[in-house]
């Protein structure tokens, strides 16, 4: 049975049903509390002092900064196909975004003043239970060992930014873009194997734009995204890893005959004509926009919660 953990500016809790439980601890960090797994355990299945009801918690994100936040370039299949890029040619490939980027699940999300194109992903994370050093070896048997649990997040994109640029850190490091949470959900050995049976779904304004299950999906699975990670990088506890997202977001590759006469022009000249199409597409997220997102089995009994939060155009 997962173990599902809530943050608040008051300390960490453990959700029961509807309520929640403190958990007795020193940890100020995700880290640290990962490394405390005893007082975890006795919230999960001690006794009532101090319950709350979760509904009266103002829940920060699970994940506290600073830390290390790791994410997979395309890796959906319906992703590649809305981008133009062949899935079956797709490797394993990282970007870095920074934690000043992190923020609550039930805040905002602020378009800085020079950002036209504002877009969205709903991601799974994964958080490192404990470090992995260059060189570790995961498998699909240890893979629990070294992660504690998976987290919904949004992986907000500034795409007039990102896109001629090619500059993904920048794009997607302001403040605020990735909202993560509500929960932290702990996973066992056995939860782990369901992994590729999470759903994830995305909404603005209460109209469905992502909707994909990992399962025939998903490109590079976390064991073997992580074959390559651990190549060259370091991760500690608390850690964030991003897995991509599936097809359906504001940005889509344009057809194939304007793709064909965009490489025969220069590129200041392409990019002026792309964002003047951009320009005229609704789905990007405007001033007042809500955007909600889920993950989980569609059993319900993997359930990483869902997160609502409010566009503000700063």
């Amino acid at each position: 049975m997962t173990t599902t953990v809530l943050r608040t500016a008051a300390g960490w809790w453990v959700q029961r049903f509807e309520t929640a439980y403190p958990i007795r601890t020193a940890a100020t960090t995700t880290g640290e509390l990962l490394g405390d797994r005893a007082a975890i355990d006795d919230a999960a299945t001690g006794n009532d002092a101090g319950a709350t009801p979760v509904a009266d918690l103002d829940l920060l994100s699970p994940v506290t900064v600073p830390c290390r936040v790791v994410a997979q370039m395309v890796n959906y299949r319906s992703h590649a196909e809305d981008s133009g890029i062949d899935p079956d040619r797709v490797s394993a490939t990282f970007f870095r975004k920074s934690s000043g980027s992190i923020t609550g699940p039930f805040g905002e999300i602020v378009k800085p003043a020079h950002v036209t194109l504002l877009d969205y992903e709903v991601e799974i994370g994964l958080v490192a239970a404990t470090t992995l050093e260059v060189g570790s070896t995961v498998t699909a048997d240890t893979l629990g060992e070294f992660f504690a649990g998976v987290v919904v997040t949004n992986d907000v994109s500034a795409r007039d930014i990102q896109l001629p640029k090619t500059q993904f850190y920048e794009s997607k490091s302001y403040p605020t873009f990735t909202p993560v949470g509500p929960a932290l959900v702990l996973l066992s050995h056995e939860e782990w194997r369901r992994f590729d049976q999470l759903r994830l779904q995305l909404w603005v304004n209460g109209e469905r734009r992502q909707n994909g299950r990992v399962g025939g999906d998903m490109i590079i699975d976390p064991v073997s995204a992580l074959s390559v990670l651990t190549g060259f990088q370091r991760l500690d506890a608390g850690d964030l890893l991003l897995t991509g997202t599936p097809g359906g977001t504001a940005l889509s590759a344009p057809p194939k005959p304007i793709e064909m006469i965009g490489a025969l022009i220069p590129p200041h000249v392409k990019w002026k004509q792309f964002f003047k199409r951009q320009a005229s597409n609704p789905n990007y997220l405007a001033d007042g926009d809500v955007v909600e997102v889920r993950i989980a089995t569609d059993d319900g009994v993997i359930e990483l919660g869902r997160q609502r939060c409010h566009v503000r155009y700063a």
